[in-house]
This record gives structure tokens, sequence and C-alpha cells, in this order.
């Protein structure tokens, strides 16, 4: 997808926006899961959240392309709306976003915030995809995927820098949504010549990764039902699925359960607020310490926003 140079410079690009996020060995977090876990704190990104590093250097390549958008659309539950709006704001580009009824406020406020056009439509994100193509046409501003080469080598700048920063790593934990993020782990890991496992996590009720992982090939879902906004997942991209059926190691699928209580984990160890997706590195670590233990092992912390009903509401529900 890209080279250890582009990646370099990708991540040059991000850190002249912020500083490298940090990574930490949060003593807790090791008795807790029997291992020498290090967490990579995407929820301290400007947005909260890794996503943002791919939109900072997508639109970056956009603007020097040799046909210019005039604007951007895309759909999104979130923080990848987040990020483009944030680096569409930086880079005065027009940005606008669709997102379904009922989504977060927080995360509408946020969007708004950084200067993009909110519009909400549709009863789920598909929805608003499909209405996100339409607007397309009306408005001529180009598509956004949540899955495109100059995102995926935008994110991967988290891995490395914490691949250059914790070595000797065994295994590191990645949530899969819509495949950028494990996709740039995988892609970074092979890059540096590492024999770091990579292991994805879904959320049991949005397993189409963990049954397309297992099957060889994609298995669309009806549905998809989860805590774990960033993992809500019903229709995997062809490209990324490649990448993780040759990449990883194994899928994990935790239970909404069991990422509350990392969620509350996080909050009781670290003080850090994990939104559901950011949480499900550390609900698999949980379950699979046993195996794990002893080992050197990263978890992917990807954001923490979460609004404070959701986040208690959450939490009360823990059996």
């Amino acid at each position: 997808m890209f080279t250890l140079i582009e990646l370099e410079q990708a991540t040059t690009l991000v850190h002249s926006v912020f500083q490298a996020t940090p990574q930490y060995n949060w003593p807790q977090l090791c008795q807790q899961t029997n291992t020498d876990v290090w967490v990579k704190h995407e929820n301290h990104t400007p947005t909260t959240a890794f996503k943002v590093r791919g939109g900072i250097v997508l639109i970056d390549a956009l603007l020097k392309s040799e046909d210019p958008p005039k604007g951007l659309i895309s759909a999104t539950i979130g923080n990848h709306g987040q990020s483009l709006a944030f680096a569409g704001k930086r880079a005065g580009l027009p940005v606008t976003i669709v997102v379904p009824e009922g989504n977060n406020e927080d995360q509408n406020r946020a969007i708004k915030a950084h200067g993009a056009n909110l519009i909400i439509h549709g009863h789920d994100f598909e929805a608003a995809r499909q209405y996100s193509l339409t607007l397309e046409q009306e408005l001529g501003y180009r598509a956004v995927a949540p899955f495109e080469r100059d995102l995926v080598l935008g994110v991967a700048t988290y891995a490395l820098e914490l691949f250059n920063t914790v070595k000797n790593i065994d295994t590191v934990y990645v949530p899969i949504g819509m495949g950028s993020g494990i996709a740039g782990v995988i892609q970074t890991r092979d890059l540096l010549g590492l024999n770091t496992k990579v292991i994805g996590v879904v959320a049991e009720g949005a397993p189409t990764f963990a049954l397309s992982f297992a099957a060889g090939e994609i298995i669309n879902t009806d549905s998809a039902n989860t805590i774990a906004d960033g993992v809500k997942t019903r229709s995997p991209m062809a490209e990324a699925f490649e990448i993780i059926k040759q990449g990883a190691e194994r899928i994990v699928t935790v239970s909404d359960n069991e990422i509350a209580q990392a969620m509350y984990q996080y909050y009781q160890c670290t003080h850090n607020l994990a939104e559901g997706a950011g949480a499900i590195t550390l609900a698999a670590l949980n379950q699979e310490k046993t195996q794990m233990q002893g080992k050197k092992v990263a978890i992917i912390l990807t954001g923490g926003n979460i609004d404070y009903q959701r986040f208690s509401q959450y939490i009360d529900g823990i059996k």
C-alpha cells in the first residue's frame, strides 16, 4: 500500500500538526492482565481519536494533486467525520458530513465545532452513507470512503510511533471497524520486518470480520448492534479484508459486557475515558490473559469520544 519512506514522510506531516501520542505501561493493567502491557493512547489526539491522522494525510495529498477537490463529503457515526472536519478546516477545504438519526450528540457537536456542515439523515450508518453519495453528485464534492490508501497511510503513523518506541512487542491488539487501523498496523509491522503478531478485535454484535476471517471470504451481516460504535460494521470492504486475511494472526470476539468492563477498568486504573471501540482491545486481552501471560503486549486505545450519559449507563449495566 505504501513504502517506509512514505510512512516516515506522513509521520513528519502529522507531527507538524500535533505531537506523537504516548504509549504507557500502566502497572495496574499489567497486574490485572498478567502481561507487560503497553497502551497506545490515540485518545490523546486533537479529536480524541486515531482517525485524525488519516484526515490530515489524505487532505494534504488531495490538495497537492492535479485536480484538487472543491470540497469533501462523507458519512460517519463520529471519529471519521471529526477527522475530515478537523483536517478540512485546517486546510480551508469545505467538508459536509452525514450522520444517522440518533447519532451521539457529543460527536455531532464536535464535528460542527471543527467547521463541517453536519447533515442528519437515515436510520443507520448505511442509510447515511447512501444519502451522502446522492449529495456528492449535487454538491460536486469528492466522496471519502472509510477505507482509502491515504487514510491508512495516515493512521499507520501511530503504529510507527509505537514500534519505534516500544521494542520487541510480541502481540498487538487492534480494533476492527472498517479496517484502516489494523491494516496500517499490519503494513507498518511488515515494512519494519518485525515478528509482532497482530490480533484484530470485534464485538459479538458486529461479527462480520470475524465470520469473514474464519470463512476466508467476506460474510456480510444483516445488522450490527454493539455499544462500541466504532466497530459497528456489517459489510467489510474487500481491500481491508484482504490485508487482514493475509496479515492478522486471529480475530477475537468480545461481548458488550466485556467491553463495558474494560471501559471501567481504563477509568479505574488509568483515569482515561475510553469509548467502546477504544476499550475493546483491553477486553480482548482480559479474555486471553492466560495464554498471553508474561508476554509484552500492546493494545490500541483508539478513542475516547463517548458522552457521559452513555458511559455511565454502560458502566452501571455491567453484569
